[in-house]
């Protein structure tokens, strides 16, 4: 510290180091505004000690409100696993002894059941990895395995719509991934696809062997998606304008991000070469 005009000024190198301090106590979870006297800091470093608390207040508020959700949703699925057992065992037994005329709603009644067990099921896989109640555990395994597990599992699906899945340029990769939460991110791609591609077309996929990713390309004939929806497709409960006629609830996208993100890999969406979409998935090669 020097003194100039009889002003007591802090240099600049101390100023570096403080700051420093300060931004290595924020990334460890250790920073405490009261350890930091104003009075002796510059005007910058006084700014950033106030960023700083406020970033901190902010990510605990997240954290609040997240356990709350968790908590709810934990609720939520304990409360209705048993009722919504029962309706879909009730759905049953009627559909076996009911009139013709009564089965068409006895018949919907269970449809409906079986949707709103399959959201609450994937709302608390959701809120089970968003807390980090559910640890991933990446292993390196072949991508083929995930490759062919997941088109396997679509295959019934897109039989029904006559839709063929054709694998193509599966190369030799290797890729870190968990592969009971991986086949289900995949899956939800393949399954997107297959539901809005029109019936008799191809769904194609490839893997590109990169230098720290193996990529798992999905590409349908789809209607694709419009270039100011794709960024939001990834969202939580989103679902696009053009696919509103189709069955669905907007989480599969979502849990996808979800479970790759936590594996240290990511998802993105293009054009496909014949006018539908692509997903590609990308999966680290190396921690």
């Amino acid at each position: 510290m020097e003194i100039y005009g009889g002003r007591e000024m802090i240099m600049p190198g101390k100023i570096v180091s403080r700051l420093d301090k300060m931004l290595t106590d924020a990334i460890d979870g250790s920073f405490i505004e009261s350890d930091y006297d104003e009075t002796e800091l510059s005007r910058l470093e006084s700014k950033f000690r106030r960023y700083l608390a406020e970033k901190e207040l902010a990510a605990e508020k997240i954290q609040e409100e997240r356990n709350v959700i968790k908590e709810l949703v934990t609720d939520i699925s304990h409360q209705t696993k048993t009722p919504l057992s029962n309706i879909c065992l009730y759905t049953q037994l009627l559909e076996e002894t009911c009139t013709k005329d009564m089965l068409p709603y006895v018949q919907q009644i269970h449809m409906y059941a079986d949707k709103l067990e399959f959201l609450i099921k994937a709302l608390s896989k959701i809120s089970m990895l968003e807390s980090s109640m559910i640890k991933l555990n990446p292993q390196m395994y072949p991508v083929a395995r995930l490759v062919n597990g997941s088109v396997n599992y679509a295959k019934c699906m897109a039989d029904r719509k006559h839709i063929t899945i054709d694998v193509t340029n599966k190369e030799d990769a290797c890729a870190l991934y968990d592969e009971r939460w991986t086949h289900e991110a995949l899956g939800n791609l393949l399954d997107n696809a297959v539901k809005y591609s029109p019936v008799g077309s191809t769904v194609t996929v490839s893997v590109k062997n990169m230098e720290m990713f193996s990529c798992i390309m999905v590409e349908d004939e789809g209607i694709g998606i419009p270039e100011e929806e794709r960024a939001q497709i990834f969202k939580r409960f989103y679902r696009g304008r053009n696919v509103t006629q189709e069955e669905g609830n907007g989480i599969g996208l979502y849990l996808s991000r979800i479970i790759i993100q936590k594996e240290g890999g990511y998802i993105k969406v293009s054009s496909g070469s014949n006018g539908g979409s692509c997903f590609s998935m990308y999966l680290l090669k190396k921690q």
